[in-house]
């Protein structure tokens, strides 16, 4: 049974051919979210220590492929309150995405999309949601669980923090990312901040640790139709946890771009260049 919530009349924060910025209510906590376009309904999940907003190129070009895109601040993020420290998980993230879809009346099958930390609510979405999930796109995702310093493949969670820190760094120079949407990342990364630092951290150290091998699996054993999008160039999240990732997924359709971990957001066109052929694949008829 669906969990009860109560839908309060929406807000809109801009107009225009991009996103519709609005705010509803869920179980008595502040949701911030975007909504454009028309057509089949598509999630769009953003990365970590961002904002819905941030992605707004990527999502006002996800809506042209002829989609009705609903674009969340997760929890903990761009002004939506956190979850309870107590249930932090990918599995309740997972649970506030089908509560979030309740309140906004979609009840038919989603396609989701997912960036970096996004991706991993997308994987989780997409095990515990069932059929409610129609396809799932994973951009960059985290959930591999694997890293291989020196060839050694180990557990991801042994990976320094420095390490992170540094491929971010060279991730944020490489990313070809327009100035003017630098400025806007560091400043919804500020925000998040400030918001909530501790809330923040642990948050990060659930991302940086993501192993989700085993709902990788059951995914696949369901025949869920699956895309790994990834960027060539891509120094945040390792080789070996995309290939551990692929490799639980039983070798799904992988596109590959060019690119840093951020791509799509210095990049939109791009991206909207990807999924447009990524939904036509999945849609068309076999020869």
């Amino acid at each position: 049974m669906r969990a009860q919530t109560q839908f309060h009349p929406t807000i809109d924060r801009r107009s225009g051919v991009g996103p519709s910025w609005r705010e509803l209510e869920l179980g008595g906590q502040s949701v911030a979210y975007g909504v454009a376009g028309r057509g089949r309904p598509v999630v769009f999940l953003h990365g970590f220590g961002l904002t819905h907003r941030t992605y707004a190129g990527a999502i006002e070009r996800l809506a042209a492929t002829g989609a009705r895109v609903y674009a969340p601040a997760l929890p903990g993020f761009g002004g939506t309150d956190p979850l309870s420290s107590q249930r932090l998980g990918f599995g309740e993230y997972a649970r506030w995405v089908g509560r979030f879809l309740d309140t906004v009346g979609v009840d038919e099958p989603v396609t989701v999309v997912g960036h970096s930390f996004g991706g991993g609510v997308a994987l989780a979405s997409a095990h515990d949601l069932g059929d409610r999930v129609s396809e799932l796109v994973l951009v960059n995702s985290v959930g591999g669980g694997a890293w291989a310093p020196s060839g050694a493949v180990r557990d991801i969670r042994h990976r320094p923090l420095w390490r992170w820190g540094v491929s971010a760094a060279v991730d944020a120079v490489l990313t070809g990312t327009p100035v003017s949407a630098m400025a806007a990342i560091a400043g919804d990364a500020l925000r998040n901040v400030v918001r909530g630092p501790a809330e923040l951290w642990r948050i990060g150290e659930l991302a940086r640790t993501a192993d989700l091998r085993v709902e990788a699996d059951r995914i696949a054993e369901r025949g869920l139709p699956t895309t790994l999008l990834w960027s060539r160039g891509d120094t945040f999240i390792p080789h070996a946890s995309f290939e551990s990732l692929r490799n639980a997924l039983r070798d799904p359709r992988v596109h590959r771009v060019a690119g840093c971990h951020g791509w799509l957001i210095g990049n939109p066109d791009a991206f909207g260049r990807a999924v447009t052929e990524i939904f036509g694949s999945v849609t068309a008829p076999a020869a």
